[in-house]
């Protein structure tokens, strides 16, 4: 199974559970090697938390924009982006919603929640 078959889901702003800064770094790191990986995922999807990492001030923005400039599919919960009050701060990627969100992960061969 390759990466391009696979999509991510990204539910907290950060990864893991540990203090903000640290999340965030970690988010990063990642967010880093999976640019350096042979293939590119098929998605990155956003959402609860989550959706903040696209949004003005995440610290991930360029990594994601990266993504979206290669044809990775950038999606974020709608719901989630009214709910946090985001709508005019999103700053990568589509507003798909969760419909969206569900059709990318049923294409995908592989959906990994990190």
């Amino acid at each position: 199974m390759s990466a391009r078959s696979t999509a991510y889901l990204f539910m907290r702003f950060g990864l893991g559970q540990a203090p903000e800064d640290l999340q965030l770094r970690v988010v990063g790191n990642f967010l880093t090697l999976l640019e350096g990986a042979e293939e590119r995922p098929a998605a990155l999807l956003f959402y609860t938390d989550g959706v903040k990492l696209v949004c003005e001030g995440s610290p991930v923005l360029d990594h994601l924009r990266r993504f979206e400039s290669q044809a990775v599919d950038v999606v974020s919960c709608r719901t989630c982006i009214e709910y946090f009050g985001l709508v005019e701060k999103v700053r990568v990627g589509r507003v798909g919603g969760m419909p969206a969100i569900m059709e990318a992960m049923a294409r995908a061969d592989k959906v990994v929640s990190v």
